[in-house]
């Protein structure tokens, strides 16, 4: 798509999102999802957006799958409130107009008007730059059930997940009909998103839960650096990167085999909370620590190597006869070399929500999010295996779930 347009005093323009949808009725919600943020721009307008710190809005895949993980996250689930679907059709293309916008780090209309009327913009972000701002969108399972006529649109793929062994989920941090993730280096440009789009949908649509994430706990460029997670680790050492073409294909970008081919280009995102015990944690001691890691605390390197992105030998004993990366440890259980080759495509970021009521400790950890081509094949059957044996399970429990179409 190429066109794009504000929203109008009198309402929005649904040109920039729905103008590619020949169909009529409910499926067009399908349909034209699909072009939110799609059409391609030049390989020389997105060099130069980018060293502006603006991430194009349109392109050949929605944003914020491969690009560069940003500092800060804020993401949020929606329920549609209405079984109208021409007011689900509007606050859609509504987002998409207003996405166009904030990511070009322009305010999506007038912060002042008539004096009576509350402002379009709700204006926290005038003055700031959009930071590589990137607004991504998805589609739950529950969307695609009886109100909207679309159950014959849904992907064989996009079910609710599996219960894990480490599960001790909160239906109120679960689920949605709409998932919407806001990435940037400035976090009000990205709290700003979700504000603004719960305004824009009030009616249509009703937040479900949301989550604000701060520190990225993975690269998914191989111009950045490893981050460390909240256990002090350097995490997702060998995810994929962006750059490897060949892995994106196969891992994450969905083919033209998909049963939906408004699906074909597009991805699937799982999101989980993953709630750490920062201070049991803290009270272990070090060599303990690696051992689940199965990985060196300061360098990153494989307990079997001396730098960070050594292949870890799996097949290595110590003296004893016994494996120098354990049975049970993360960097083993998660390796593909124990899946079958199956990689995920990591983007996760720490979080802290303040303190437990009832314990007084921290609610903090990681909120994990990763991106499929098929989450069946790859997210759960890896959580399966993590979900058995890992040594981590001690310090960790999920409480929150979702899956999206994106």
């Amino acid at each position: 798509m190429s066109g794009e347009s504000a929203p109008s005093p009198g309402g929005v323009s649904r040109r920039a999102f729905l103008g590619r949808a020949a169909a009529v009725g409910a499926g067009v919600v399908v349909a034209g999802a699909v072009g939110f943020g799609a059409g391609r721009a030049t390989a020389s307008a997105g060099a130069a957006s980018a060293r502006a710190g603006v991430v194009p809005f349109y392109g050949e895949h929605q944003a914020g799958v491969a690009t560069p993980a940003q500092d800060r996250l804020a993401f949020a689930a929606f329920d549609v409130t209405t079984p109208d679907v021409q007011a689900l059709k509007g606050v859609l293309g509504s987002w998409a107009a207003t996405a166009s916008r904030m990511t070009r780090g322009e305010p999506i209309g007038p912060t002042e008007t008539r004096p009576q009327r509350p402002p379009i913009d709700t204006g926290e972000t005038l003055g700031l730059p959009p930071a590589n701002l990137t607004i991504t969108v998805g589609f739950g399972p529950s969307l695609f059930d009886s109100r909207f006529g679309l159950a014959s649109r849904r992907p064989a793929l996009l079910e609710d997940l599996p219960t894990f062994a480490v599960d001790f989920l909160d239906p109120a941090r679960s689920g949605g009909d709409l998932g919407v993730q806001a990435c940037s280096d400035d976090p009000q440009v990205a709290f700003h998103v979700i504000r603004n789009f719960a305004r824009i949908g009030r009616g249509t649509v009703a937040m479900r839960w949301s989550q604000l994430g701060f520190g990225r706990t993975s690269s998914t460029s191989s111009a950045q650096e490893t981050p460390r997670n909240l256990f002090g680790f350097k995490d997702g050492t060998n995810n994929i990167k962006a750059e490897d073409a060949a892995d994106m294909e196969q891992f994450v970008w969905v083919g033209g085999d998909s049963d939906q081919t408004w699906m074909t280009g597009g991805t699937y995102l799982v999101a989980r909370r993953i709630r750490m015990d920062i201070e049991g944690w803290d009270a272990d001691f070090i060599a303990d620590q690696e051992r689940i890691f199965g990985r060196n605390k300061e360098t990153g390197a494989p307990l079997t190597g001396t730098h960070e992105f050594d292949p870890p030998d799996l097949a290595a004993l110590d003296a004893a006869g016994q494996p120098v990366i354990a049975p049970g440890s993360h960097i083993r259980l998660g390796s593909p070399a124990a899946n079958g080759g199956v990689k995920i495509l990591r983007r996760g970021y720490s979080f802290t929500d303040g303190t437990d009521p009832t314990t007084g400790r921290l609610d903090a950890g990681l909120f994990f999010i990763c991106f499929n081509r098929d989450p069946q094949e790859q997210f759960v059957a890896i959580q399966r295996r993590l979900g058995s044996v890992d040594l981590m399970n001690e310090y960790i429990k999920h409480t929150g779930s979702a899956i999206f179409a994106v």
